[in-house]
This record gives structure tokens, sequence and C-alpha cells, in this order.
């Protein structure tokens, strides 16, 4: 008789159903899009039975194994993150693969407290991508940026301000940041400020906000929308309160009268008209 296969069987959470060749897969995302390691899949029965158990990777990569046939529930938890269940049907020696589950951090859907919430630059940042020769991508980012969210009631008529130290432009190259901050591009010496200022707060659904602004640069103003994910509040190690933030917005550096326009002999622009900036933000809640 052997007493190590049930053993093997019940540390598993199998009790209840037959051991089979099936399995389920996840791969565990947060509401950021980053990988939740060492998260956990329970398989549960048709009778509520525990059939399975399992802890992912590094990488949120996660498989139940040893299932029979027949239909699951799938719950996914990972420490700080709230639980997800998925429903899922497995079909004998196959894998059913329950793709990209994402999972809020406790206090993801709580909203901001009302009041003043400053921009902590040491954990935030705001990076610029163009394309070079319609062919590949220079990253680029600011590395000295201020600012404040006035968190209001409703929260639909919060405020945001940013500023943005133009000189600070950092691509990783020295030749190219010098003649960033030209008047081809910046004009730092003119124009040493990059200003945001929000003009309105409005929810998509979820986590998914659209915040409408106007922004300054090379003393030309133009309205900006930010396409704005919500991803939480909760303490720090300091007795504080955050809440985080990311933005992408898409912006034609046309509209801010820059002035290099090189192109190719075959019309592609050198450096390309469009702009992708996209911000990761962490403010901290200031007691009034």
């Amino acid at each position: 008789m052997d007493l190590g296969q049930p053993q093997a069987a019940a540390a598993n959470g199998e009790t209840g159903a037959a051991r089979g060749s099936g399995a389920v897969t996840a791969s565990v995302r947060g509401s950021d899009g980053w990988p939740v390691p060492e998260a956990v899949v329970t398989v549960i029965d048709g009778s509520g039975t525990q059939v399975a158990r399992a802890q992912g990777d590094g990488q949120g990569s996660v498989m139940a194994s040893g299932l029979a046939a027949g239909a699951y529930t799938a719950i996914v938890t990972a420490i700080g993150h709230e639980p997800v269940a998925r429903t899922t049907l497995v079909h004998e020696g196959a894998t059913a693969n329950l793709g990209d589950v994402e999972i809020r951090r406790v206090g993801g859907a709580d909203l901001p407290a009302p009041g003043l919430w400053r921009i902590d630059p040491v954990h935030s940042s705001i990076q610029v991508t163009a394309k070079h020769l319609g062919l590949s991508s220079i990253h680029g980012r600011f590395n000295e940026f201020s600012g404040e969210v006035r968190i209001g009631t409703p929260i639909e008529k919060s405020l945001v301000e940013a500023r943005i130290n133009a000189d600070t432009i950092d691509t990783g190259n020295q030749l190219r940041d010098d003649h960033l901050r030209t008047e081809d591009f910046l004009n730092v010496a003119e124009y040493p400020e990059i200003v945001f200022r929000s003009t309105g707060l409005r929810p998509r659904g979820g986590d998914k906000w659209d915040l409408a602004g106007e922004l300054t640069m090379l003393g030309v103003s133009k309205p900006v929308m930010l396409d704005t994910r919500f991803d939480g509040v909760g303490p720090d190690q300091w007795g504080g309160t955050r809440a985080s933030a990311s933005a992408v917005a898409q912006l034609r550096r046309d509209d801010f009268a820059v002035r290099f326009s090189q192109s190719l002999k075959s019309g592609i622009a050198t450096v390309g008209t469009t702009l992708r900036v996209q911000i990761d933000i962490q403010v901290v809640h200031e007691q009034e």
C-alpha cells in the first residue's frame, strides 16, 4: 500500500475529487500591469471542495495541476491584494488558461481624502518618447518637477497642477540633451518651466479617469487630455498616507511651436512630430 500518494493529494487540497491530468494556469497582474509575484490560485469544484492550490513564481505565473475534467472556480489571491474569482472548464488532459488576471491592491478602490496632496518626485516620474527616423524610439525623462493635487468634494472638482523644470531633460546622451535645451526644441533659457493645470476630471468606470487640462510650453497653452489610471491609497512607512496614479498623453510638438523640422528625402521626420508622455505619480497627503 502506497501511503505517500494520499498524503500528497491531501497536501494539495485535493480531498473529495479524483486526481486528473488537467490544469488551470494564470498570469497574475496588478492594476498597474506589473506581475504580482507569488500569487496563489486555489481551485474549488462544484461542491465547494478545494481540489488544488498552487503558488506562482516571481513573474506572476501560476499553475494548479492534477485536475479531473469538470467545471471549477479558481480564486486568485496575493498578500496585500483583493481576491478575484474566475470560473473555468477543464477538459481531460488539457490546460485551462485564465490569461491575465488583474487583482487590485487592498485600498485600491478607496478614493483619496479631500484636501491637499503633494507630488513626491523621488517616487514619481515623467517620461517622454519620440520616434527617431520613423524606426526606433528615443526615451527621455525630466529629473526635476513638483506639483500638488487638491482633492475636492465631489472628487470631480479636484484640481491638479504640475511644474516641470525643462532644463532637466535627460535622454542619456549629453549632446542630444544640450540640443533639446536650445531654441530648436525646449528653449529653456527663455521658457524654463513647463506647466500643467487641470480643467476637469471625469470618471470612465473602474480605475480609469479622464483628466483634462491646459499645458503651457514655450509660451503656448494648449488643451490636453490625460488617460489616467488611479492605482490606490495606502499608508507609508513614515506614518503618512499616499496615493498613486499613472497617465498617458499624446502631444504634437507642432502645437507648441517647436522649431526643429528636419526630414529625410523620403519625407520622414528625423524626430517624430508626436510625443508620448508617460506619467507615474505618487502624492503624499498633507495635514492642514
